[in-house]
């Protein structure tokens, strides 16, 4: 049996996310960029979490400039939608 602790498994959640984040992006002609954007940041923090513990700097810098990326896009999905009310 595999022994896993809180942190991986914080971490296999955030890894989902941001697979099923990539998924939604490839299947659906039109994602909508709260979703998209939510999940992947949503997937970037539970893999930071786990990644302060287990550390591995490249995957670490990897989840802060994914997570970065992410509140861009909800940050342009917002100015976008004030723009069109």
């Amino acid at each position: 049996m595999i022994d896993i602790d809180i942190y991986t498994a914080v971490g296999f959640v955030g890894m989902a996310c941001i697979i099923g984040a990539y998924g939604y992006l490839t299947w659906k002609e039109y994602p909508n960029p709260y979703i998209l954007h939510g999940t992947n940041l949503a997937g970037a923090a539970l893999l930071t979490v786990s990644l302060l513990i287990h550390t591995n700097w490249p995957s670490l810098v990897l989840e802060g400039f994914w997570a970065a990326i992410a509140i861009w896009g909800l940050a342009k999905a917002l100015r976008s939608r004030r723009t069109q009310a």
